[in-house]
């Protein structure tokens, strides 16, 4: 069985946070360019609890592994 996709900002709301367009985009450039030596879910503007779905996620491969990579790779690009 495939697993299901989930849309960029279903993750934003997954993490409990603003999850329009406009929200996601002022996100990412407030806190972009992440290091390459932090982890995604080691920055330091996540709750503890965001910071354990993130790295769960990853590590677990689960449903929302895909989408966590699409936020890892929008908070590393240069603003």
């Amino acid at each position: 069985m495939d697993a299901p996709f989930h849309q960029f900002s279903e993750l934003f709301a997954q993490l409990g946070l603003p999850s329009d367009e406009s929200d996601i985009r002022a996100f990412i450039a407030k806190h972009s360019p992440l290091p390459q030596n932090v982890e995604l879910w080691d920055a330091a503007f996540w709750t503890p609890a965001q910071a354990s779905l993130l790295r769960d996620e990853i590590a677990e491969d689960a449903d929302w592994a895909e989408a966590v990579d699409q936020l890892n790779l929008a908070l590393r690009a240069p603003a």
